[in-house]
């Protein structure tokens, strides 16, 4: 088997295909979610705490000289990260949560006991009962 065959065998598995798919959906859900933390939320955070850009936060260690740039701890950045990965991860256990849900609900009902194993349990029940 040829190197070009065997790779071609490999991607069209149905789980390789399945995660290109995951990869692709995930980068665009991730951008609408970063998005809506930039966007949306750090605004009213920033109205709300007074502060309207979390990223311009640091606290300065050491003032910019003439041979050394300042020295900041941009903490700011950190936390809209945080906030940015906090979103993402409940808004994908919704998303989880939601197709677990959906998989229960339509999982086949079990199936029946065979016309021997009736029998058997018919026998079994008449043995049991006092005489």
């Amino acid at each position: 088997m040829s190197l070009a065959s065997e790779f071609k065998a490999f991607a069209l598995r149905g789980n390789v295909v399945d995660l290109a798919v995951a990869v692709v959906i995930g980068g665009a859900f991730g951008k609408i979610v970063s998005s809506f933390v930039a966007d949306i939320i750090m605004p009213l955070l920033g109205l709300l705490l007074g502060t309207l850009n979390f990223s311009k936060l640091a606290l300065t260690l050491r003032a910019a000289t003439a041979d050394h740039p300042a020295l900041a701890l941009t903490y700011g950045n950190f936390i809209q990260a945080s906030i940015d990965f906090l979103l993402i991860a409940i808004a994908l256990f919704i998303v989880v949560k939601a197709i677990n849900s959906l998989q229960r609900k339509q999982a086949p009902p079990p199936p029946q006991p065979s016309t021997e194993e009736k029998l058997l349990t018919e026998i079994r029940d008449l043995l049991k009962q006092p005489r």
